[in-house]
């Protein structure tokens, strides 16, 4: 019989069954388990590693999830091939430069301060799995079926009742449409307004992948500068566009929360000149300092904003869920234009996400998750202080999972970022957002996101940096 003999440390922060999780996976990966073991049985290896059984289902269940073993009836959990990409091109240079970029993409870094990751060991995955399991057997026969154009309707009037608890958002469910995705919204978005012209205003710098699905669209995009409160309104005022896609309550990547007078002349401008706003409020949940301000479609009393959100920040990206909140004046245009168009996130997905919500799992998961990244929001910036001090300024940290650095010790932003990956740290260069190359954005600023990062690694990689850039 196969042995495993984990080092499972019952006092770290990251779950027993996700430590036994990741070993066994690691073995399969690195074929110490060859393909067509057996694995222990749940029984024998709870024994043998003194664990609860439930641990070692969990981390069964997760392998089983991925692809990494299968269940065959009286014999066990039989670990499977792995698939292994294959390069195919007609040309061998071309082949090597697949692989080059292909390698390039895999670099990983111990202390990786990535944008967009979560908090992994904080994730209910037992109770998600539960409700994915509930929707199964509750609704087979509707999972068989491409559901409802909008979205399931659970799931929508969940979220109706959420939007007005949570931001303020007074709508129907009916006002609701499910897609896989922010990008895939602003793609339908970019065709419901399609009619009113193709010049959309953003915020420089913004959101590369908003910028890519209105380039893509074929929209003239106008850069819009940032004042130290955000979008430059007088600016906005002299362009002609029909279209506004902001991101008001944690600018990205900049991070600086649009103030309730801006937000009141936003709305102002859209109304004179019959304009709609994109609101993309993609990380509103998370918030350190002040008082909440009110979402911009809170404050929208002449519709003229459609309202962006997304599990993937709150929840997770993997889901591929986000969702639109339409104006009334297009759910006309909508129902028209989309008639033949199917729902595009699975049903088994929907009907989980909305027993999730309804039986109160989502807010508690929000709870929880707003005072670990609270918590990590304040050991990175206590740690940049601590180490740095009057060497930085630190801009942006009122919101959001991710904040931005200015170093003061004259070294351009590419070198800055070269000089942490020497020492084992992954930094972001924030120019990588700019609508174009006249875009003024300061030489030495750093983006650092730290959602996926425990504490612990959060201290040690501002410490490494100090190192790569002041020793």
């Amino acid at each position: 019989m196969l042995e495993l003999t984990p080092l499972l440390d019952k006092d770290s922060k990251i779950a027993l069954y996700v430590q036994l999780y990741q070993y066994i996976k690691h073995r399969i990966e690195e074929g110490k388990v060859p393909t067509g073991t057996i694995l222990p049985s749940i029984r024998y290896l709870s024994a043998q590693l003194k664990i609860s059984k439930n641990t070692v289902e969990s981390a069964y269940h997760q392998l089983l999830a991925e692809g990494y073993v299968e269940s065959k009836e009286r014999v066990g959990l039989k670990v499977l091939p792995l698939e292994k990409p294959e390069y195919t091109s007609p040309i061998h240079e071309d082949l090597s430069k697949t692989k080059e970029t292909y390698n390039k993409k895999q670099e990983t870094y111990h202390y990786d301060f990535k944008y967009g990751d979560i908090d992994i060991p904080s994730f209910p995955l037992l109770i998600w799995k539960r409700c994915l399991s509930q929707a199964l057997i509750n609704e087979p026969e509707q999972l068989l079926n491409p559901g409802e154009i909008k979205g399931d309707i659970e799931l929508r009037r969940e979220l109706a009742h959420y939007l007005f608890q949570s931001r303020g958002v007074s709508c129907s469910a009916d006002q609701i449409v499910i897609c896989s995705g922010t990008q895939h919204a602003i793609s339908l978005i970019t065709q419901l307004l399609s009619t009113d012209g193709h010049s959309v205003a953003m915020e420089n710098p913004s959101y590369d992948g908003a910028q890519s699905i209105f380039k893509n669209h074929g929209w003239q995009i106008n850069a819009i500068e940032l004042e130290d409160d955000g979008i430059n309104i007088e600016q906005l005022q002299e362009v002609k566009a029909k279209v506004a896609y902001i991101t008001p309550s944690h600018q990205f990547p900049y991070g600086m929360v649009l103030p309730i007078n801006k937000r009141m002349l936003l709305l102002e401008w859209a109304i004179k000149n019959q304009s709609f706003i994109i609101e993309d409020d993609y990380d509103s949940e998370f918030r350190y300092q002040g008082q909440p301000i009110p979402s911009l479609k809170a404050l929208d009393t002449k519709e003229r904003v459609i309202y962006l959100g997304t599990f993937s920040k709150c929840f997770t990206p993997a889901v591929r869920v986000s969702y639109i909140v339409l104006p009334q004046n297009l759910m006309d245009v909508y129902q028209h234009m989309y008639v033949n168009y199917y729902q595009s996130v699975p049903s088994v997905i929907q009907k989980g996400l909305a027993l999730f919500m309804k039986e109160g799992y989502f807010t508690t998961h929000i709870r929880k998750m707003r005072k670990v990244y609270e918590n990590k929001h304040k050991k990175l910036v206590d740690a940049l202080n601590k180490y740095m001090g009057n060497n930085i300024e630190i801009i942006g940290q009122k919101a959001g999972l991710h904040l931005l650095v200015k170093v003061k010790n004259n070294r351009t932003t590419k070198e800055l970022v070269n000089a942490a990956k020497k020492v084992g740290v992954k930094v972001y260069d924030p120019t990588l957002y700019a609508l174009n190359d006249k875009t003024k954005i300061n030489s030495s600023l750093i983006m650092m996101g730290y959602g996926g990062l425990s504490e612990e690694k959060i201290e040690k990689g501002v410490h490494l940096l100090h190192k790569a850039w002041f020793q």
